[in-house]
């Protein structure tokens, strides 16, 4: 008997040992409500309690978090570290990013406070800066952070002005600085091109003007480079071509201008090249052939001209989208075309293209969207049946005046090409050619003139509604504008 409740105790002592969490077996851990853990250094609590009372307002007092703000009660936005033993803040995030995040005050400040955390890696502000004329701290405010700061964002704060920081360019340590889609205006700090492991650098949608500075060729390691949407101007530097390590360039929408510099075919890594909408001119550059690992290449909206057959475009064989619209060019469509068996998109409308339509574009496997409306196309489209009724409204060759199709081989319930007459209608002809002359297509209007248009790739034509007429079949507004919703954007 007595055996068998030694055995008992025993049995029960272990499992009993087995349920105990291990910070209470090795005496690590909270006990008793006293926290054994590595406490928050007094300075640095107060000097992030006051950088953040300067963002959200005085009534916020931290009272609520236990035992510290990296406590069992964090705050949203504040991540922190060990350091020697003590917590120190590594991230601070401030703005409605989540619904328990801090929001900011309607007059938001930025205390020196902010520059006393000497461990910060990663700042963030999402739409905090709202009322008008709030600037950036000065450059000796910075300074201090140079040797921890990883990574800055301001997104979307619309009253945030004035310029970047030169002291920006002393933040060596740098991997990450977005400044999206805020009020920051005067030219770009060519010192930015000194930080050795900056990897994204996003400026987009501010008010930024002047010349690209050469200097940001230094940047060897960048993966992302997107100045879009400002009003940039000059010749894009040759320095570009030493970017060898970018996967992404954007420079859409700005006032740059100049020729295309051949450096850009030294960009073998780049996958998305926007330039759309700028004062590009002299042709195309050859050069754009060596960019093999290209995936979307758009410049549409810039007066190009010249020939589009100087390119082989077959080079580019991981092309999926190619948006070459209102440039100015000239020739017939390359033959090569057929060989971008990845092609999902294909813009060449409102140029001064000529020939025939390649009938072999059928034979793309993955083409969902072709516009070449706009142009000087001559001929008969000998399209199958159902290549017509696979494209739909993605099939753009208005405005073609020489240009036709056979209805005969569609049947009178066939997918008719928008806007394009049947072959040996010579009304219908003479009344595209009034059309043509006398009025702005709708779709252009509408900004469906079957390029890009700064939005989203892979846009139906907003084109004309049904108006009777027998060889028309165009396109229904209230339905293209529910394609706009389920639109892909397979890039960005």
């Amino acid at each position: 008997m007595e055996t068998s409740s030694a055995f008992l105790f025993f049995t029960f002592t272990v499992m009993l040992c087995l349920a105990l969490p291990s910070s209470a077996a090795d005496g690590s851990g909270y006990s008793n409500g006293a926290s054994d853990e590595a406490p928050m250094e007094k300075a640095e609590k107060e000097a992030l309690y006051s950088a953040i009372r300067g963002f959200v307002g005085d009534w916020w007092n931290g009272s609520d978090l236990y035992p510290d703000p990296c406590g069992w009660t964090a705050i949203q936005g504040v991540s922190c570290d060990l350091f020697n033993g003590q917590w120190y803040v590594t991230s601070l995030n401030i703005g409605p990013v989540h619904d328990n995040s801090l929001d900011c005050a309607a007059k938001p400040l930025f205390t020196s406070h902010l520059f006393d955390l000497r461990h910060l890696k990663s700042l963030s502000f999402y739409n905090c800066f709202v009322s008008p004329d709030q600037t950036l701290p000065s450059d000796t405010y910075w300074d201090a952070l140079s040797g921890s700061l990883e990574s800055i964002e301001f997104r979307s704060n619309p009253g945030l002005v004035g310029g970047i920081p030169s002291s920006f360019g002393s933040l060596l340590n740098l991997r990450s600085l977005v400044i999206l889609e805020n009020g920051l205006k005067g030219t770009l700090p060519e010192n930015l091109g000194n930080i050795p492991g900056l990897q994204r650098l996003v400026l987009a949608g501010n008010r930024f003007t002047g010349p690209i500075p050469s200097t940001f060729g230094r940047l060897s390691e960048l993966l992302i480079l997107d100045m879009s949407r400002n009003y940039l101007a000059g010749q894009l530097p040759a320095s570009i071509g030493d970017l060898a390590s970018l996967l992404k360039l954007d420079l859409s929408n700005n006032l740059l201008q100049g020729k295309l510099p051949s450096e850009l075919g030294k960009l073998r890594n780049l996958t998305l090249m926007d330039l759309r909408n700028n004062n590009f001119s002299g042709g195309l550059t050859q050069s754009l052939q060596e960019m093999e690992s290209l995936e979307e290449l758009a410049l549409s909206g810039n007066p190009v001209n010249g020939e589009l057959n100087i390119l082989e475009w077959q080079n580019l064989k991981s092309l999926a989208v190619l948006d070459l619209s209102r440039m100015g060019l000239r020739g017939e469509i390359p033959e090569t075309f057929p060989q971008l068996k990845k092609i999902r998109y294909l813009g060449l409308s409102n140029n001064s293209l000529s020939g025939v339509l390649p009938p072999d574009l059928e034979t793309l496997p993955n083409l969902s969207a072709l516009y070449v409306n706009g142009n000087n196309l001559t001929g008969e489209m000998k399209f199958s049946a159902g290549f017509y009724s696979r494209m739909g409204r993605r099939l753009g060759a208005w405005d073609n005046p020489s240009l036709c199709y056979n209805a005969d081989e569609l049947g009178p319930t066939g997918n008719f090409p928008c806007r394009v007459r049947p072959c040996g209608d010579e009304k219908l002809e003479e009344e595209e050619k009034e059309m043509t002359v006398g009025h702005i297509s709708r779709g252009k209007r509408l900004g469906g003139d079957g390029d890009v248009g700064g939005n989203s790739y892979l846009l139906p034509p907003l084109g004309f509604p049904s108006n009777g007429v027998s060889g028309f079949q165009c396109c229904n507004f209230c339905v293209d504008v529910l394609l706009l919703a389920i639109v892909l954007n397979y890039f960005l």
